[in-house]
């Protein structure tokens, strides 16, 4: 278990899931959570990281830092996906076996797991097949970072986990036109639209492809769960165990927003992989639950993206 007053470091505390971290850890009433912006810190320098964790020696590292984006993001920048997430998480996972931290959580994503894996997905159909090609860079890359905590406690004894969640949204989402995911994307459509009382909303594919989605809050909620309860190699997936197609995840964003105009679907854009549900029984069994169902969810995040206009530009 983790000392209430405890040197705690998390990595990425501006981002979606950082910041849900800060928030969970303060109001368990942990104290000394230590963070740096990207500006103070360059996660992808492997001298002034090292040169951090020989300073701070950060008893607990939380590595929710990626640079992440929807499918136009991630096929546009294969390179840049796959360097950049993998230079970042090495060099933090490295530092801190290092400098003797106790614990680390390395934070991926359940697109690690095959294209086509048996549905819903258990932790042990990683690599059991090919990946989705549109975001094959980033998920090479969570799966080293996954991998590497692994080998770590195999050869040396660390106590180093991963988890794997499943869509995220939330506060401090990234609401931008091109680079962000469906769910924030839909928001910020159907809120321009009914801004400017437009009569339809062309959305992408043909709404068949099954989707999960976890509150984000709910997320680090786990996080600090599985930091004070899990100890073990395999990742443990986070997710609600529940899924809806696109289509319907459109009305009720939609019906949300309070837009009221028509949606239609542009079947020449991609779909995306089928199906992506995570079997969550692992997290359940260790005696986890998520809370917000999702309309509550997307209530809060609506909420969010109206308050923040800053963050509606990103």
């Amino acid at each position: 278990m983790m000392e209430k007053e405890a040197k705690i470091y998390v990595a990425g505390h501006r981002g979606m899931v950082g910041s849900a971290i800060v928030r969970e850890l303060k109001r368990q009433g942990y104290t000394n959570i230590i963070t740096r912006t990207h500006t103070e810190l360059d996660l992808c320098r492997q001298d002034d990281v090292e040169k951090f964790f020989a300073e701070e020696k950060p008893e607990y590292v939380f590595l929710a830092a990626a640079k992440v984006g929807g499918i136009v993001a991630n096929q546009s920048a294969l390179a840049d996906f796959m360097y950049d997430n993998m230079i970042l998480e090495m060099n933090v996972i490295h530092s801190a076996w290092k400098n003797g931290c106790k614990k680390l959580e390395f934070l991926g994503s359940s697109c690690i797991y095959p294209r086509m894996a048996p549905q819903p997905m258990k932790e042990s159909c990683l690599l059991t097949s090919e990946l989705e090609k549109t975001n094959e860079a980033y998920a090479l890359a969570k799966i080293s970072g996954l991998k590497y905590c692994e080998f770590l406690n195999r050869q040396y004894g660390t106590d180093y986990i991963s988890v794997m969640p499943t869509n995220l949204y939330g506060p401090n989402d990234n609401y931008h036109p091109t680079h962000s995911h469906v769910l924030p994307a839909l928001i910020r459509r159907f809120h321009e639209a009914k801004e400017a009382n437009a009569e339809y909303v062309t959305c992408w594919g043909d709404g068949s492809p099954l989707r999960e989605f976890l509150y984000v809050d709910d997320l680090a909620n786990l996080c600090v769960f599985l930091m004070n309860n899990y100890s073990g190699n395999e990742t443990v997936n986070a997710g609600t165990g529940k899924e809806l197609t696109i289509k319907a995840l459109t009305e009720m964003v939609a019906e949300v927003v309070g837009y009221q105009g028509e949606i239609r679907w542009d079947t020449s854009k991609p779909n995306g992989t089928p199906r992506k549900l995570l079997d969550v029984s692992k997290a359940e069994a260790l005696g986890w639950k998520y809370k917000t169902e999702l309309k509550e969810g997307i209530r809060l995040s609506y909420e969010d993206f109206l308050h923040n206009p800053m963050r509606a530009e990103r």
